[in-house]
């Protein structure tokens, strides 16, 4: 699966759990009262469950709320060390994520040598 992100949208994890019967109105509030954001800003919040093998994203898409969730069949989501707070990924990172894979490994390629003669 693969989420096309506007220009200037960001992905918010949210590092601790939560109990993942929260819908649209559970997860807006805990945008606000634990990550200090604001659910309808166009961003992306991603929220895991205490087992890490359901995941539920939350967006805002101009005329509601989005929520769009994911459960994995075997394994886990990879996600940092358990702490209150948030912290952003890129949408190459959230792409990852959303396949199951470890988004903390990928390494960047290197730089393209500019050429110097055409």
């Amino acid at each position: 699966m693969s989420i096309a992100l506007a220009p200037g949208t960001k992905v918010h994890l949210a590092l601790a759990p939560v109990d993942m019967r929260k819908g649209f109105d559970g997860l807006a509030a805990a945008v606000q009262r634990i990550l200090a954001r604001d659910p309808f800003c166009g961003h992306l919040f991603l929220f895991r469950s205490k087992k890490a093998d359901r995941l539920k994203l939350l967006w805002w898409d101009g005329s509601g709320l989005c929520l769009f969730a994911k459960r994995l069949e075997t394994g886990r989501f990879v996600w940092p060390r358990v702490e209150d707070g948030a912290i952003t990924l890129t949408p190459a990172q959230l792409a990852m994520l959303i396949e199951g894979l470890d988004w903390r490994r990928a390494v960047p390629a290197a730089d393209p040598s500019r050429p110097t003669a055409v």
